[in-house]
């Protein structure tokens, strides 16, 4: 998920805030959980995760899923009677959760969100946390889904992007996903420092010899505050890079895979779900530490932050409020919001979820419309609107046409 800005500031009664939406109709809701600790924090990452305290893998479960607990309670009147379509358990390294403190969360979610029948529930896990015994207990606790962090078969890249695991745990962590799970991601990432066409193909073909119905493709780029930041590899330039996704589009294409959004490629049925109602400008509960909302009701559309350092996310949930960050989105900011998600699908969406997921109406946005298409970045019919090839590969120039003016 994109990660988005807000203004600071503790919560504040909805009808002090305004309106900025007239919905028809509540967009589909997903609840996200996020579980902040890793066994070492990546150089690249600019996600909230800590190492684990002591750098073991032993973490403070019980207080925290205590705080979860609480978190959600206080949150449920804003969600009150709504399914859940999907459950994505992120991170950090959410399979660092004990097989029964796993059990123990979704006992706590079902009890408190009626769940689709069918909802997808989505663990993400790191190699050197897999044990196949836990992990076939986070299958029949109700996990359907298992999205695991490889981003490397070959020792080199590994070691370049600080990962804790090696190549045979990498190899070894895609086994137990499938041989567990009907539904499994693997990550991987490219243009990493002195990849070459070959090394990627190479690391391509072992990801799709363990037959993943889904694979993510993520861009290694130096993000602010990170490691990277501060002591940038050189990675490949624009062209390499663009040479190094050419390949992968080649490869997936002719096996079977449909790069359906800009980072995911899925075999028929095994779209992930939860980030599709992302980019489609869904709500979603979030919550955990730095956990992010968006939340819909019929006369307004909210975002929401909890606090980000585990402790005090920890004491502020167990104390009734652990938002950071709360605020209504104002008409201005709408168009953006929902073009940002919304071109990053491979088929773009419907002309008329704009009103849906908005409130607005889609001449709102004809001038913007217009002048993308007049650069190439946009096309339309009298259906749908979707980022052109030329607008996938400048999404940033397509997105800001639709910034607030």
């Amino acid at each position: 998920m994109i990660p988005i800005k807000l203004v600071s500031g503790r919560a504040s009664s909805p009808a002090a805030r305004g309106s900025s939406s007239g919905l028809q109709a509540l967009p589909p809701l997903a609840l996200y959980i996020h579980i902040p600790w890793c066994l070492k924090k990546c150089p690249y990452c600019d996600f909230n995760s800590h190492e684990s305290p002591g750098s073991t893998a032993e973490i403070p479960e019980m207080e925290y899923l205590r705080a979860l607990e609480a978190d959600l309670d206080a949150a449920l009147p804003q969600v009150w009677g709504r399914k859940v379509v999907s459950v994505f358990i992120g991170g950090g390294t959410p399979s660092l959760l004990s097989a029964a403190g796993l059990d123990q969360l979704l006992v706590l979610v079902r009890a408190r969100l009626p769940l689709l029948a069918d909802a997808e529930i989505t663990l993400e896990a790191n190699p050197g946390t897999f044990e196949i015994a836990r992990f076939r207990e986070y299958r029949k606790s109700g996990v359907t889904r298992l999205s695991v962090g490889i981003q490397s078969f070959d020792p080199r890249h590994l070691q370049a992007l600080g990962r804790v695991h090696d190549a045979d745990e990498a190899r070894r962590a895609a086994e137990i996903a499938a041989s567990t799970f009907d539904t499994f991601n693997l990550d991987l990432m490219f243009a990493l420092p002195g990849q070459t066409v070959a090394q990627l193909q190479t690391d391509v073909q072992t990801a799709l010899s363990f037959a993943p119905p889904h694979i993510s493709l993520y861009h290694l780029t130096i993000e602010p505050n990170t490691v990277f930041a501060k002591y940038p590899p050189v990675i490949p330039d624009d062209d390499a890079a663009a040479d190094l996704q050419d390949a992968l589009e080649s490869m997936l294409g002719t096996v079977g895979y449909e790069h359906y959004e800009t980072s995911a490629h899925a075999k028929r049925g095994h779209r992930c779900r939860h980030n599709e109602n992302y980019w489609r400008f869904g709500d979603y509960l979030g919550i955990g530490a730095g956990a992010h909302s968006k939340l819909s009701f019929h006369d307004r559309i909210i975002r929401q932050a909890r606090y980000k350092q585990p402790a005090q996310y920890m004491r502020a949930a167990l104390e009734g409020n652990a938002l950071a960050e709360d605020r209504v989105l104002g008409a201005a900011d709408l168009p953006f919001e929902f073009m940002m998600n919304a071109m990053r699908l491979s088929d773009g969406v419907a002309l008329a979820e704009f009103a849906e997921r908005t409130g607005l109406p889609i001449t709102a946005i004809t001038r913007e419309l217009e002048a993308a298409e007049a650069r190439g970045l946009l096309m339309r019919d009298h259906k749908t609107m979707r980022a052109t090839d030329t607008g996938a590969l400048f999404l940033n120039d397509l997105l800001q046409l639709f910034l607030p003016k």
